[in-house]
């Protein structure tokens, strides 16, 4: 009998790590390395730090995620003098495994508020720097001094300068993104030219045909997903871009907060500091008959990919440019009680959770969905994932005759790779594109000038 409950006990794990997402979505790797960009140089030089998780635990009710903080996709420069570098976080996070709403909610803080799948940190809007009214300026975090807390300035407007093509930057070697992962480039409007200098990617691609993925899980434990969802959140509806329900106010001056309670004042709005440019420039407005909207916390109950019965999700919302839009992940508040933590070392029995092959006989694999470009081509060939690349895709090219040309990959947890094909000679050839599972064959012609 002893032994029958046993198997009980260890068949429930099993499937519990089968079926979890926050067990089972995390992007693990022993082997694949960052790399960097420093300023002027044009190639990614690695930075022999293993990246993205690299080992995933579990118990009853929390999961462990070991990881070095450091993606596939190439990190910096930061053009805005930023002096710090990605550095290995040697990190354990652990994250609650049934999420519970808050009675009271909690305020997003500085630092790490969730970790994206690759195991790169999410911060809030913060940059730690705020309104001083006594002297007229902006102090705090690397200003040095303190400001008054109550004009406070939002890092993904005034740090733009400072961010890499995939929107990250360190903190002390803690590198981190406060929005959608996702590169500069591929916005409809593009705010930063960064990716012309030092073109890099990110954590995926948006696809607006597609439910965007699941891309990280907040402090609070409950899943984070890219800007696009279903309508209604019983899954129907089609795919639509899920939407902020935060607003600029309509001020020219900044005395009050938007529930009308006066306040010590910031700068005017001006050039300089224009609207956006401080968290409190934002309103919450809520649309009660539009599902398509979040929350004041950014988030929403809704059906999805890897929740069928429904779950609370955040979502890493932009506007119709595809550009990052106010809170941008979580937040101000999270939804759930904040029980994740970084902790030192484990302190309770754990299962190891290795990531399962799919089974193609019972499990249809999904389309692999990688746009090819430009095609006739003379000089380049380039790949671009349009969603999440969850396994290494492996990318060649073959003449005619069958003879293997050229090889690259599009790694895991990153979403371009690129031929230079000027010395092949004019004419047609084959690409194959494989994940092991699956694979695409695409023919492509090379043109000579």
């Amino acid at each position: 009998m002893r032994t029958f409950t046993l198997f009980l006990l260890s068949l429930a794990g099993i499937i519990n790590a089968q079926t979890q997402p926050a067990i089972k979505a995390w992007l693990q790797n022993t082997t694949l390395k960052g790399s960097y960009y420093t300023s002027g140089q044009s190639t990614a030089i690695t930075n022999n730090i293993v990246a993205n998780v690299q080992s995933v635990k579990y118990a009853t009710n929390f999961v462990y995620i070991g990881t070095n903080g450091v993606p596939t996709y190439p990190t910096g420069p930061f053009l805005d003098n930023n002096p710090s570098v990605t550095t290995s976080q040697n990190a354990i996070f652990k994250f609650p495994l049934n999420p519970t709403p808050a009675t009271t909610p909690t305020s997003t803080t500085g630092g790490n508020i969730g970790l994206f799948i690759n195991g790169v940190a999410l911060f809030d809007y913060r940059d730690g720097i705020s309104w001083r009214n006594s002297t007229n300026s902006l102090a705090g975090g690397p200003l040095g001094g303190a400001g008054d807390a109550v004009w406070n300035r939002d890092a993904i407007v005034a740090e733009r300068s400072g961010f890499d093509c995939s929107k990250g930057h360190p903190a002390m070697g803690n590198y981190h993104h406060h929005q959608n992962p996702t590169a500069f480039k591929l916005s409809t409007t593009v705010l930063s030219s960064i990716c012309n200098l030092y073109d890099a990617e990110g954590l995926y691609a948006i696809n607006t045909a597609n439910h965007s993925p699941l891309i990280g899980f907040a402090y609070d434990g409950y899943p984070i997903y890219g800007a696009y969802g279903y309508k209604n959140a019983d899954g129907t509806g089609g795919i639509i871009r899920i939407k902020s329900s935060y607003q600029l106010r309509n001020i020219t001056t900044r005395t009050t907060y938007f529930n009308g309670t006066t306040v010590t004042a910031g700068p005017v709005v001006s050039a300089t500091y224009p609207l956006g440019y401080f968290r409190e420039d934002y309103e919450f407005v809520s649309h009660p008959n539009e599902t398509d909207y979040l929350d004041v916390h950014n988030g929403r109950f809704a059906v999805t990919p890897e929740y069928p019965n429904g779950t609370y999700a955040y979502y890493a919302t932009v506007d119709a440019n595809l550009n990052s839009a106010y809170p941008y992940v979580v937040g101000p508040t999270f939804y759930g009680v904040k029980n994740a933590v970084k902790v030192t070392s484990i302190t309770e029995a754990v299962t190891t959770y290795l990531p399962v092959v799919a089974n193609d006989a019972a499990e249809e694999p999904a389309k692999l969905d990688i746009s090819v470009y430009p095609n006739p081509t003379s000089e380049s060939i380039i790949f671009q994932a349009e969603n999440l690349v969850e396994d290494n895709l492996t990318i060649q090219l073959y003449d005619l005759m069958g003879r293997l040309l050229l090889q690259t990959q599009i790694r895991q947890g990153s979403t371009i790779a690129s031929f230079d094909v000027q010395k092949l000679y004019a004419g047609t050839y084959l690409l194959k594109i494989t994940d092991g599972k699956r694979h695409i064959t695409k023919k492509i012609t090379i043109n000579k000038i």
